[in-house]
């Protein structure tokens, strides 16, 4: 994939971040996504690639939503799939609070997991203790495990779980083992990428959520080194033939972090509100700043991008 590329996806999640930041705060979880999901199509649209959406925000009938199966881009030049959440975070957003993000991951075409719109279970952890998680063993097994690999005592690690009832045995395993909760509201993508920053305070995602965030968060793991599982968790015989249309025959196969997102991966994202791994789009008169990650699986690298956009010079959209 053309690196090239790097500097004209960030500007799809800037926009996004731009367009739903002003919707902070204010409630409404619909007109937030809403304006994400029209700013980051009108973005990818502009760029000269033929996209393909293989993990979206739901099925086509249910715009205004990036789709699944959606085709972006100008159609002109590399064939290139797309796993993107233009608000990952839309309860945070509403109610103003950390770590709303805009998200897309790029890799070449048939990359991506074609993952249906169901729950995933869900392991991360950064790259001190990539190969050491099993979704196989107890969490308290994979938390010795961790703590082993990352030389510390388990009731030294931070877990990150999503505050949900269904969670409740999980949460008193991980308290029964010793080891510390931070309990999430939502974003789990953002928690998946804390364990890959030594400062976060994150050392393990643990639990179940959205099968399209875990795509999206094993390709951001590729790209920092990290590792991820995941197995999918169906909730009805519905999900079940979804998934047996893209492909999927195996419902109970637990899939690791190559099989979930594979070859050279790009992965952007732009902070819509204020989080420990990037800051919230700040206004002023005039324009706003924005702050962006971009990460290359294929190099390594990661740059972190500060950008300050001026409304006079770009179109309506984004003011």
């Amino acid at each position: 994939m053309d690196r090239n590329f790097a500097l004209e996806f960030v500007r799809v999640t800037e926009a996004a971040a731009l367009a739903s930041a002003r919707m902070m705060g204010r409630g409404d979880e619909k007109k937030a996504d809403a304006a994400a999901v029209e700013a980051m199509r009108s973005m990818l649209n502009s760029i000269a690639f033929a996209g393909t959406v293989v993990i979206g925000e739901g099925e086509r009938d249910e715009a205004p939503m990036l789709y699944i199966g959606e085709k972006v881009g100008t159609g002109v030049g590399p064939k290139l799939d797309l796993a993107l959440d233009p608000l990952e975070g839309t309860t945070i957003c509403a109610r103003g609070g950390w770590n709303a993000l805009s998200v897309i991951a790029v890799a070449e075409e048939g990359k991506f997991l074609h993952a249906p719109d169901t729950y995933m279970e869900k392991i991360a952890v950064g790259p001190e203790a990539r190969g050491v998680i099993d979704l196989t063993q107890p969490w308290a097994t994979n938390l010795e495990h961790i703590a082993a690999a990352k030389k510390c005592r388990v009731d030294d690690l931070t877990v990150a779980i999503l505050d949900r009832e269904r969670h409740a045995a999980m949460i008193a395993a991980v308290r029964g083992c010793g080891a510390r909760i931070a309990l999430i509201g939502d974003g789990d993508v953002s928690a998946a990428i804390a364990t890959c920053k030594s400062d976060s305070g994150i050392d393990v995602l643990m639990g179940s959520g959205g099968a399209p965030e875990g795509v999206i968060a094993a390709a951001a793991l590729r790209c920092l080194g990290g590792d991820f599982q995941g197995r999918l968790l169906f909730r009805n015989d519905t999900e079940r033939q979804r998934a047996t249309l893209m492909g999927i025959s195996d419902y109970d196969r637990i899939y690791g972090i190559h099989e979930l997102a594979s070859g050279n991966v790009l992965f952007c994202a732009t902070g819509v509100t204020q989080g420990a791994f990037l800051n919230g789009v700040r206004f002023f008169a005039g324009g706003a700043k924005t702050s962006s990650v971009v990460m290359r699986s294929e190099s390594g690298t990661v740059r972190f991008v500060e950008a300050e956009h001026s409304f006079d010079r770009k179109p309506v959209l984004y003011a």
